[in-house]
Parts: structure tokens; C-alpha cells; sequence
């Protein structure tokens, strides 16, 4: 737990803080606005690769991946650093935390030249193909098929929920490989550019607008897949999908924070009604300290599910007390109920609407509020399955 400022963690803050007042776009820059998860202006593009080539894009990694092999705290100092200055860390943001994570985790060599490196350069942008429709949170459950030929796969199914894949040029694609398998042991990992033959992407609207285009149907009719695109041994996609959410999963509780943090001040106005305002402030407190909890030695992996779920709920709950403070002038849509910076996601200031309805990814994508239920059951408190 973080109980006082460490001197090398507080020098790492500061120099990154001079980087920022040094490379940051200006605002007349970045007048073009991202349109999905992996969409990224060119403004974005040449940020992001700036990051990378200075060792700031994922400190942790080594400076060939984009980073300076910091400590755990210092990667915290650098996340604190982009929220306080609200900068969003990249406009492809499965990319950089998930897919290319995953990849500098299971990939060769090989394939973390070949995609992860573009990656994180902003050369290419990437999407996660999970969810189908009938394997939403069960994952085990996908039926997407991957059959063996001589030279690689050959891909049949649907995806579903698939975030920004119509911008995408490459997904990282959870396939099922040996039907005969325990459902858990018979899934692989597969990259797959999207500009293949047999790969049709359809965005559709989401609750926030119809124009709100960033879930994409996915659908794979015969798609050749070359072996060299399976990422991890074959049949062993379960431990690459446990891997990709555990990226996603680490610091996720950061972002919640700086979701409780936003709602501090922007929802200001209602907090005149002292016990939402407390509740709000020790959920946002309650949060941090597990969170820095998790920057020990003696870290429980099981631990992440209680931040996820805590701060993933605490976001919810706390933004429809707001939409329903503010009545009916919370209603239209779109509309700003916060600062503007050109560097943050438009998103975390739109309409109260907006905010609440947005809320719902977060106790849902990473894992369902019920798995992280179940996690915690049954690795932290020992009940029964």
C-alpha cells in the first residue's frame, strides 16, 4: 500500500511531466476526432509513436516495446501523470492493452516484430475478437471454427461486440480448433488482418447514439488463416484469453478512479446531498488504497477481481445518481457536462445520459460483474463452486 511518496517514483513523475510540457500536440493539431476504439487521426498516430520512441508509451516494457523497464509503482506514477493532465493513454486502446500486450506475453519473436512493434507504433491498429452470440461472458462457449489445412486454418463463425473492428487491421481472434476437447482446452488464438478475403465487418449504433459506431458483427466465411498468425501453442488459447483480460484487468481499477474522480467535479452541482457525496468519495478512496495494495509484494492476482468490481460498480451507481439529479436536463444528447481537452476521450464528458449508459461496459467487458462474483467466492473467500 502507497503510504508516502517515494523520492525515485516522484523523480520518474517529474520527468515524465517535463516530457509532456515538452512533446504534447497542441490542441490546433488534433482537430480531427477519433471515430472508434481503433480509429486514430494521424495526430494520434504521431503522438503515440513520439511516446514510443522516448520510452513512454508502456514504461514496464523494455525500450524496444516502448517503455524504460519500470517498477510497478512508477507505471502507476505514469498512468496518475496522463489522468491528472487528462490525456488518454492511446485512441486504440485494445491495441496497446490487450492485443499487443498479449502478443510481447505469448507471441515469437517473430510475430512481436512483425504486429506488436506496428502496434504500438501506431503503424496499424488492432480489435478483439471474444464475444459471440452465443459465448458472451462464457467464452468457453465460442463456436467459431478453425480447421486445420496444410498451410495454416481455414476460419468459419461470427463475432459479436467486436469494438472497433471496422477500423481495425488486424484482430486478435479466439477460434475453437479441436471440437472434441474439453470446451476449455479446445480454443486457439489467431490473428487475423481484416482485409482478408471472407472477413465482413458490420458496425452497428450502440445505446448512447446510433451514430455511436464502435461495435462491429464480425463474420469469417472460409478465411485462411497461415499457421505463423497462431499466437501461443495450439489448443492453448484459454491461457492466452486469461492473459489478454489479466492485461486489461491490472491497472483497469485506475480508470474507474479517474471515472469517480471526473464525478467529484463535474457532478458538483449535486453534491449538496452530503451522504451520495461521501458515498462517492469513500468508494473513490476505498479504491485507491486496494489499488496501491495491489503494488505489494505480496499481491493476490483474485484481489483484481474485488477492484474491478468495486470501482466498475461504484462508476455505475454513482452516475445514475447524477443523470437522475439533473432530471430531465440530463436527458439530451449530445452534450458536455465537462471540461474539454483535445489529448482525453470525448466520451468521459458527454451527455449525463451518455455517461450512465457507457457506465455498463465497465461491469461488463474484462469479465461480468456475476464472474467477478464468482472469482472472488471462490479464490478469496474458499466457498464452495
Amino acid at each position: 500500500m502507497r503510504l508516502a511518496d517515494d523520492p525515485e517514483v516522484e523523480a520518474f513523475r517529474a520527468e515524465f511531466s517535463a516530457f509532456l510540457d515538452t512533446h504534447l500536440p497542441a490542441e490546433a493539431e488534433a482537430c480531427e476526432r477519433s471515430r472508434s476504439s481503433a480509429h486514430m487521426p494521424e495526430w494520434a498516430r504521431r503522438w503515440q509513436r513520439t511516446l514510443f520512441e522516448h520510452g513512454w508509451l508502456l514504461p514496464g516494457q523494455p525500450a524496444e516495446y516502448g517503455g524504460r523497464k519500470a517498477t510497478l509503482p512508477q507505471q502507476l506514477a505514469h498512468l496518475e501523470e496522463l489522468a491528472r493532465r487528462r490525456i488518454y493513454h492511446s485512441f486504440n486502446p485494445q491495441g496497446l492493452g490487450i492485443i499487443a500486450a498479449s502478443l510481447l506475453t505469448f507471441g515469437t519473436d517473430e510475430q512481436k516484430r512483425r504486429w506488436a512493434v506496428p502496434i504500438l507504433r501506431a503503424e496499424i491498429t488492432a480489435g478483439l475478437g471474444m464475444s459471440e452470440p452465443e459465448a458472451g461472458s462464457d467464452l468457453a462457449s465460442l463456436r467459431t471454427r478453425a480447421v486445420p489445412v496444410e498451410d495454416g486454418f481455414l476460419v468459419n463463425g461470427q463475432k459479436i461486440w467486436t469494438s472497433g473492428a471496422h477500423d481495425a487491421d488486424v484482430l486478435l481472434t479466439f477460434v475453437r480448433t479441436d471440437p472434441d476437447a474439453p470446451k476449455h482446452r479446445g480454443i486457439s488464438a489467431l490473428l487475423i488482418p481484416t482485409a482478408d478475403e471472407g472477413v465482413v465487418r458490420r458496425p452497428f449504433g450502440s445505446i448512447a447514439a446510433e451514430d455511436d459506431l464502435d461495435f462491429n458483427e464480425v463474420f469469417f466465411t472460409e478465411v485462411r488463416v497461415p499457421r505463423e498468425n497462431l499466437i501461443g501453442p495450439l489448443n492453448a488459447g484459454w491461457r492466452v484469453a486469461n492473459g489478454s483480460l489479466g492485461h486489461e484487468r491490472t491497472l483497469l481499477w485506475l480508470s474507474y478512479a479517474e471515472r469517480l474522480e471526473d464525478l467529484t467535479r463535474d457532478a458538483a452541482d449535486v453534491g449538496a446531498d452530503q451522504e451520495w457525496y461521501a458515498t462517492l468519495l469513500m468508494d473513490l478512496t476505498a479504491l485507491r488504497l486496494l489499488g496501491y495494495r495491489q503494488l505489494g509484494p505480496d499481491r493476490e492476482p483474485a484481489e483484481i477481481s474485488v477492484l474491478k468490481l468495486l470501482g466498475s460498480e461504484a462508476v455505475q451507481s454513482a452516475s445514475l445518481y447524477a443523470l437522475e439529479a439533473h432530471g430531465m436536463e440530463g436527458l439530451p444528447h449530445p452534450a458536455r457536462t465537462g471540461p474539454y481537452h483535445h489529448m482525453n476521450n470525448e466520451a468521459f464528458i458527454s451527455s449525463w445520459f451518455e455517461r450512465y449508459a457507457r457506465s455498463f461496459a465497465g461491469t461488463i467487458a474484462g469479465g461480468t460483474s456475476e464472474i467477478q462474483r464468482n472469482i472472488i467466492a471462490e479464490r478469496i473467500l474458499g466457498l464452495p463452486r
